[in-house]
């Protein structure tokens, strides 16, 4: 132990995307000393690909919104298994924390009388995603950093966590590496608030960046903590489909909030034929209306584009699988059309959707001013997560907080768009708030030297079989290519029994060929020494959702099943929680999920 650089913080925040800097500077002004660790460089963080906007019921442009309206529409997306107090937290508290970004520096655009402009989003009943252009994320991460960077918080970027150290039944602090020269460190802290994002990298087409490895999960679950909502994996409708080298990357519902419309090789608007029972009395029933409720005609209806994520993937998906399907094997995404509607339409996409723009032109040499794009689903976000207080963030672990997209509860079986930027700035500002409180309330406890030593024989082993020659000398990544095809083919948007059996047996083998990956060369500089370690929250985070996709024996939200298709009521009053056995083997429970209280099942059916 003595050979590793020991760090000693109050408060560990990992990850240092939107939830793990608004943790950091909540922690930081709370008075207690505040260390940030991330994988990546600080402002490259997944959460600058958030690009429609931030969810939060200002009614600056329809005065008929508010807190109630926006927690009814997240139940209703999220298909009730929400976790109705992160709900009811989160509508009530987004608009404050969007106008405290703006009094630390947001710039967002505005109405021609000087309020804060709301764009139309999928499963939102009223304009409602505070944004700047399609480039609200990388707004919302400057703000951030900006603010943050004068609150004292030292930040290790380039830093990879491999496990978090524990006394008893509480977290002590967590043990990494530099990426750069892979020097082991160990960063001692009272509390630790995993900020760590989504789990995309397990699968072959997603929008996700090479970050997104389960990490924050897998951390958790090893460390004692339960997982809940696993299975509900949400597939953005609309990711890039040509070139090759592009597929997957995000195409921002924001252009279909601006207007754009999907349709088949046929030139027909296919998303017409099929409106859930549940949004037709919202939803247009001819294009004319869409294009009205667009612009932000209070009288007009959402075009059926804008249903929930879940169900325009699957609408895609069908009219691929029916031979209707773009040329790549997706669909059309056209906003070019609105020419017919307005004067300068060009001028007018390129500064509504200015990162859009220069994306298909730099990317896949095409100009979205005058034709359509060809777009598919792309896996894009988990809604399950670690398990977490409503009220505080903190796991069933003691000093173990979430936040973000790592955390579960806020967004049931589904996300509306928008609703993840205002998640982590509701809840990363509460887990910083009170892990800060935690660790003001708790002694550093004691780190075990056996702990840390293990956790850097495991880390070195894949050097050990290569200079060896122990073990059948897998390289890490062909095992982690044939666990993204295998999740990508037996566990993605449309499931099956039977195939999901057939990935538990394949995970079993990606396992056994897990523990043999060798590395060659030395720490340094060693890309596949970082690949070899992140198979296991690879295959961890992938156990979970397979499993748990297993157990919920329907489709809702974000997980569809073809031999299942359709939504059982009893199912929906279940949550399906997983956690580690003594003997290392992920165990699962059904739990019942908390009824409603009246004054919220009122809310919900005054909204209706």
């Amino acid at each position: 132990m003595t050979n590793y650089e020991t760090l000693e913080y109050d408060v560990l925040i990992i990850g240092a995307g939107g939830a793990g800097l608004r943790a950091a500077i909540e922690a930081s002004s709370a008075g207690v000393k505040v260390g940030l660790a991330c994988k990546s460089l600080l402002g490259k963080a997944h959460t600058v690909m958030a690009e429609g906007g931030i969810a939060a019921a200002l009614a600056n442009v329809d005065d008929r919104d508010n807190w109630k309206v926006h927690f009814a529409d997240t139940m209703r997306g999220g298909q009730y298994v929400n976790d109705w107090r992160m709900a009811e937290l989160h509508a009530k508290e987004a608009p404050e924390r969007v106008r405290e970004l703006e009094a630390w520096g947001a710039v967002f655009d505005r109405t021609a009388d000087g309020k804060i402009l709301q764009r139309n989003f999928g499963g939102h009943r009223y304009p409602r995603l505070v944004h700047v252009g399609d480039r609200t994320g990388l707004e919302l991460i400057r703000t951030l950093q900006d603010h943050g960077v004068h609150q004292g918080i030292e930040v290790h970027m380039e830093h990879t966590i491999v496990t978090l150290l524990k006394e008893g039944d509480r977290v002590v602090g967590a043990f990494g590496y530099e990426r750069e020269r892979g020097r082991f460190k160990i960063f001692r802290a009272k509390a630790i608030v995993l900020a760590t994002g989504g789990i995309g990298r397990a699968y072959r087409i997603t929008s996700n960046s090479w970050e997104y490895t389960g990490d924050g999960q897998s951390l958790a679950y090893h460390a004692g903590a339960e997982l809940v909502d696993m299975e509900f994996v949400q597939f953005h409708p609309t990711g890039m489909i040509w070139p090759p080298s592009v597929k997957g990357i995000l195409v921002t519902e924001g252009v279909r909030g601006d207007g754009g419309i999907l349709f088949n090789r046929d030139g027909k608007r296919f998303m017409f034929a099929d409106i859930p029972e549940a949004y037709k009395s919202q939803t247009a029933d001819n294009p004319e209306e869409g294009w009205r409720y667009t612009q932000g005609d209070k009288n007009a209806r959402r075009p059926p584009e804008l249903l929930t994520r879940d169900h325009v993937a699957r609408r895609i998906l069908d009219e691929v699988k029916a031979g209707r399907g773009s040329p790549h094997g997706g669909v059309f995404l056209d906003i070019s059309w609105i020419k017919e509607k307005i004067p300068n339409a060009a001028e007018h996409i390129k500064k509504k959707l200015p990162s859009m723009y220069h994306q298909f032109r730099q990317l896949a040499n095409l100009d979205i001013t005058k034709e359509p794009m060809e777009v598919g689903p792309t896996t894009h976000y988990i809604m399950g997560g670690v398990r977490v207080n409503a009220e505080t963030q903190m796991s069933n672990v003691a000093g173990l907080f979430a936040a973000g997209e790592v955390a579960a509860g806020l967004h049931g079986s589904n996300r509306l768009g928008g609703n993840s930027l205002s998640d982590l700035l509701v809840f990363g500002k509460r887990g910083g708030e009170f892990a800060a409180k935690f660790a003001k309330e708790n002694d550093a406890g004691q780190m075990q030297d056996a702990q840390i030593e293990e956790a850097a024989r495991q880390a070195l082993e894949p050097f050990d079989r290569a200079a060896t020659g122990a073990g059948s000398a897998e390289n890490p990544y062909h095992v982690q290519t044939d666990l993204q095809e295998m999740m990508q083919n037996l566990v993605g948007i449309v499931r099956r029994e039977e195939e999901m059996v057939r990935a538990l047996d394949e995970l079993s083998k990606l396992w056994e060929r897990a523990r043999n990956v060798s590395v060659h060369g030395h720490r340094e500089y060693n890309p596949g020494w970082h690949t070899a370690i992140d198979l296991k929250h690879l295959l961890t985070v992938s156990e979970a959702i397979t499993r748990s996709a297993l157990e919920r024996k329907e489709s809702r939200g974000g997980h569809f099943r073809d031999d299942l298709p359709n939504r059982d009521p009893a199912e929906g009053k279940m949550n399906i929680v997983l956690s580690k056995a003594a003997d290392g083997s992920m165990q699962l429970r059904r739990e019942p999920i908390p009824e409603l209280p009246e004054y919220l099942k009122q809310v919900i059916e005054e909204m209706k």
